[in-house]
């Protein structure tokens, strides 16, 4: 089904959306992550809209959603997990599988703690919620949190770069040459807008407030126990194959697979993903394939 694509106004900000499939079907939230966006979702979008409504937002600061100044904004996880909850309310997204990405785990699982009669199922593709689950990678942000100076910022500016963003798209992949170009072109422009690389880099800062949130994401879990699909790339270089395999001491069912990738499996794997994620959709809203 073709995918739509508007804004909707917000607290005052303009929420850009991609939407596909019919609004009365069983709905998919698909939550980007860094520093990408709903882009991230193109492809997958119409290989579920045939039997789902499926929806996803830019947060504030990606892709083609607003990016206030600083001055009048706190980029916090609290503050776009509050918007994306709003979202939700005026489109009114009552019940939902939520699918996590890297920060749009710490997005998604804020709306489950929030409003989990609302969580229907979890699929997570490196959406992180164990810190057995975070790499090596982190260990300059993690000073930063340590040590919040100006020098430990500035350290933080090659994640920004253009090499870098393109080895999050390659990295782990097995086969970089499938990737398009377009999808880490597209995120470095915008990452490269006026005053985009402080939004970051606060966000880098504020990323400590999602690991200190993790007990409190595993006891919703162990109490919910929600149908809970596990597919990462097996690759990844930012959250490794224990964080996925955790999930399981909390959700003893969790469907737990790792795809032979890296940290964008639907850029260079989408049929095995589809593969995986429709059949769980169906098992989740009890109806064929």
């Amino acid at each position: 089904m073709t995918t739509t694509h508007a804004t909707i106004n917000i607290d005052g900000l303009d929420i850009f959306y991609r939407e596909a499939g019919d609004p009365t079907a069983p709905t998919v939230l698909l939550l980007h992550g860094f520093p990408t966006s709903s882009h991230q979702f193109r492809h997958l979008i119409p290989a579920l809209s045939d039997r789902y409504h499926v929806i996803a937002p830019d947060l504030p600061g990606f892709g083609f959603s607003a990016m206030p100044g600083r001055d009048v904004f706190t980029y916090s996880f609290d503050n776009l997990a509050g918007i994306i909850g709003k979202f939700t309310d005026a489109l009114q997204l009552n019940h939902y599988v939520v699918y996590l990405f890297d920060y749009g785990a710490p997005i998604g699982f804020r709306l489950a703690l929030r409003n989990p009669e609302r969580i229907a199922g979890v699929i997570t593709q490196s959406g992180n919620a164990y810190l057995e689950g975070v790499s090596g990678a982190f260990n300059p942000i993690q000073a930063y949190w340590q040590d919040p100076s100006t020098a430990n910022r500035n350290a933080l500016r090659g994640f920004l770069a253009p090499e870098t963003t393109r080895s999050q798209y390659s990295a782990g992949a097995t086969n970089p040459a499938g990737i398009a170009p377009e999808a880490y072109t597209l995120d470095q422009a915008l990452l490269d807008r006026p005053g985009n690389d402080e939004i970051q880099l606060d966000l880098f800062l504020d990323y400590q407030s999602n690991v200190a949130l993790y007990p409190a994401i595993q006891a919703w879990l162990r109490n919910a126990n929600p149908p809970l699909l596990a597919a990462w790339g097996r690759n990844d270089p930012f959250f490794i194959q224990a964080g996925a395999e955790a999930f399981r001491r909390d959700v003893p069912d969790a469907e737990i697979t790792f795809i032979e990738a890296g940290h964008f499996p639907l850029e260079s794997n989408l049929q095995e993903m589809v593969a995986l994620i429709r059949p769980f959709l169906a098992r989740v809203f009890l109806h064929t394939v």
